[in-house]
């Protein structure tokens, strides 16, 4: 059974030549061409995956992968295509959306992980593990602004983690936090992974797409231009790159 199925996605972005910066720019240029590019960031892409399988996308800057990440989380919609998932999806990407740097970190659980759709009741129970993982016992009750990005970042992660799902999809999260925070990450996903979770895995670390990972997409000037296992994967991708 496939826990992703994509066909024929295509996004495309219109990106305008010049910024008006006044409102009299904004008058004079109401009745003016307006000058575009369309940027193609994907097109035609289709593949499915198989419940269960832990896939890495790679592919250099600008390739389209957080694009595809974020089709596939439902914060992008496609131009042309279809997408189909089977089962709840959470999505590790822009960490920290939602956080409220006027309130404490304790508040800002609550709030996030309202916003990721958990209950008060869960949360509560679980309050305790999140501090802990995130290893911000010393500042639960201070404001947000007080943090260091590193921390919010941490925090964040601590509240995703706890979602319960169907299909994971991460965008480089083993490079959050220091190695401690990194290998605690690693040690949840690969009890994700050993718990049959489906895990998309965005990343340009070729030795974790090489540990975790049971296949390789790879995303190349906005289409997938391999998909198979994963050393024939990192083969291509290398090949690619010279």
């Amino acid at each position: 059974m496939n826990a992703i199925t994509v066909e024929n996605i295509s996004k495309k972005f219109i990106i305008p030549h010049r910024k008006k910066t006044s409102i009299v720019e904004w008058i004079t240029q109401l009745f003016a061409k307006k000058e575009v590019d369309t940027l193609h960031v994907l097109q035609d892409v289709s593949f499915s995956i198989e419940k269960g399988k832990t896939v890495g996308i790679i592919g250099t800057n600008g390739s389209g992968k957080s694009t595809l990440l974020k089709l596939l989380a439902g914060i992008y919609l496609p131009d042309e295509g279809t997408i189909e998932k089977n089962g709840k999806v959470v999505p590790f990407l822009e960490l920290g959306v939602g956080f409220n740097p006027e309130l404490t970190g304790r508040e800002n659980i609550f709030l996030n992980g309202a916003i990721l759709g958990m209950p008060r009741a869960y949360l509560t129970e679980k309050f305790d593990n999140i501090v802990a993982f995130a290893e911000l016992e010393r500042f639960i009750d201070l404001p947000i602004k007080n943090y260091s990005s590193g921390m919010q970042v941490r925090l964040a992660f601590s509240i995703a983690f706890m979602i319960e799902a169907d299909i994971y999809l991460l965008d480089e999260v083993f490079s959050v936090g220091d190695q401690k925070f990194q290998a605690k990450s690693k040690k949840i996903f690969e009890d994700l992974k050993s718990n049959g979770k489906t895990l998309l895995l965005v990343s340009h670390s070729l030795d974790t797409i090489q540990n975790y990972c049971d296949q390789i997409l790879f995303v190349n000037n906005g289409r997938v231009t391999f998909y198979s296992n994963v050393k024939d994967g990192i083969d291509a991708y290398i090949a690619s790159l010279s």
